[in-house]
């Protein structure tokens, strides 16, 4: 029991978070942090506002339902019917090829361990994060993502092993979900859900 209500807590903290720093309603709540601040000044603010943020899932969100909508899926694995999909700040395994025309600009499917990335904490370009919580695993979908959700006007100058990649650049995504850490079938079915 006390092991379950931790677990909430924790998620609980990480989704106001990545709610903090998302959703449109709660950008003008911003905890203060400077050194004359006590802790106990903040945790009173943050808990006043725990109540809006655990309706912010509910709370539209024009803009990003039009950036979902802006980026082109094509299906071209389909995950089992049932097969988990991952909530916001849950722990992802992904396999992925990016590139810009011609130009491969990174490629997972020739590592022997998938890409770890916590979903909604902005690691990946924003097309990729918007899309991710959408798919399941067993899912292999190319994301054709727009400049802006991109690398935008400034592009992204060459580093090690990295080509440089143009301003304005529309870039191509394959992507395939093949596993959420904690939410994989056999794992439940061995330990059960907690």
């Amino acid at each position: 029991m006390l092991r379950t209500v931790l677990l909430h807590a924790l998620g609980l903290l990480l989704f106001t978070t990545v709610a903090l720093s998302f959703h449109p309603a709660l950008t003008s709540f911003r905890p203060q942090t400077s050194l004359s601040s006590s802790r106990r000044t903040f945790l009173q603010t943050s808990l006043k506002t725990l109540p809006v943020l655990a309706l912010s899932p509910l709370l539209p969100s024009p803009s990003l339902a039009a950036d979902v909508d802006r980026v082109k899926v094509t299906k071209t694995k389909t995950a089992p019917a049932g097969s988990p999909a991952p909530s916001i700040g849950e722990l992802a395994a992904i396999r992925f090829k990016a590139n810009f025309g011609e130009t491969v600009i990174d490629n997972i499917y020739d590592t022997p361990e998938p890409f770890y990335t916590r979903v909604g904490s902005g690691g990946l370009i924003r097309g990729v994060e918007l899309i991710l919580p959408q798919m399941s695993i067993g899912d292999r979908w190319v994301l054709t993502i727009p400049s802006d959700l991109a690398f935008g006007d400034k592009g992204r100058p060459a580093s090690a092993g990295k080509p440089r990649i143009p301003a304005g650049a529309e870039i191509v995504f394959d992507v395939e979900m093949v596993g959420l850490p904690g939410k994989e079938p056999e794992l439940i079915d061995l330990i059960g859900d907690v």
